[in-house]
């Protein structure tokens, strides 16, 4: 919020934000987190997706894999994978093709559709003012993020 947008706002937003101030970053954290997810599925449930159909289509944007390549990528089930990818095909967002030089194996690869509404929904997280666009410097976020969540 920049110099002197305080004074805008509705006394009881300020008075709301004064005691948000006062939470522990911890609660701060796991709040936000809630609140984005929510934002977020709602605008890829708009697009037909979920969030396991969107990490699925961040795995095969780069060439088809199998399903179970897949499952493992995701951190998953086969089952669990089986029905993201039919709700994935059902969408226009993939398409089943047969393994040329193995015939029993399914390869799932990606649509035009499906590169598609990744790409908005790439966008969309990134330059939403509800959802990561409201963050100052987004890139060093996502380090950040990705730092507390590899700590070992």
């Amino acid at each position: 919020m920049a110099q002197g947008d305080e004074d805008r706002v509705a006394p009881d937003a300020q008075a709301m934000r004064a005691d948000i101030r006062s939470w522990p970053t911890g609660r701060l954290l796991s709040v936000a987190a809630r609140m984005v997810e929510g934002r977020f599925h709602d605008f890829l449930a708009a697009h037909d997706l979920t969030h396991a159909g969107m990490i699925a289509l961040h795995h095969v944007v780069d060439g088809r894999l199998s399903q179970r390549e897949l499952a493992t990528l995701c951190r998953v089930t086969d089952q669990t994978m089986s029905r993201t990818i039919e709700g994935l095909r059902r969408a226009g967002y993939v398409e089943r093709g047969t393994d040329e030089r193995d015939r029993r194996r399914t390869l799932v690869g990606i649509t035009p559709a499906g590169r598609e509404v990744l790409e908005t929904a790439r966008r969309e997280e990134r330059e939403s003012d509800v959802l990561l666009g409201a963050v100052d410097e987004y890139d060093h976020f996502r380090e950040q993020l990705i730092k507390l969540i590899t700590i070992v």
